[in-house]
């Protein structure tokens, strides 16, 4: 007995770009193997829009994920965004604001 099964095109593309998605970080481009995103204080400046000295700056605060191949600072995306996220401000709702006095109506 032979088992099929039927799958909507869709649904095969979506699984498809699944597979990819996980695989990118693995693929060889042009020979060589693609991996994460790694900044310099520069470019990383740059992502950010700050000033170079300050990306310096929380460095030597220890204040941003980094790390050092030999006497240069890098940071990994992954670990900046990460970063990000954990100092987002999330907005005060707004009943929040008024129990505390903090609304002008």
């Amino acid at each position: 007995m032979k088992a099929e099964l039927l799958l909507a095109r869709e649904l095969v593309d979506q699984i498809a770009d699944k597979v990819i998605e996980k695989l990118k970080p693995i693929i060889p481009v042009d020979g060589k193997i693609v991996g994460e995103t790694i900044y310099t204080p520069e470019t990383l400046a740059e992502y950010l829009q700050v000033d170079t000295s300050w990306v310096y700056r929380q460095v030597s605060e220890k204040n941003i994920p980094y790390f050092k191949n030999g006497k240069y600072v890098r940071f990994r995306k992954s670990s900046i965004d990460r970063w990000i996220s954990s100092h987002e401000r999330q907005p005060i709702p707004k009943f929040k604001q008024i129990k505390h006095g903090k609304v002008n109506s």
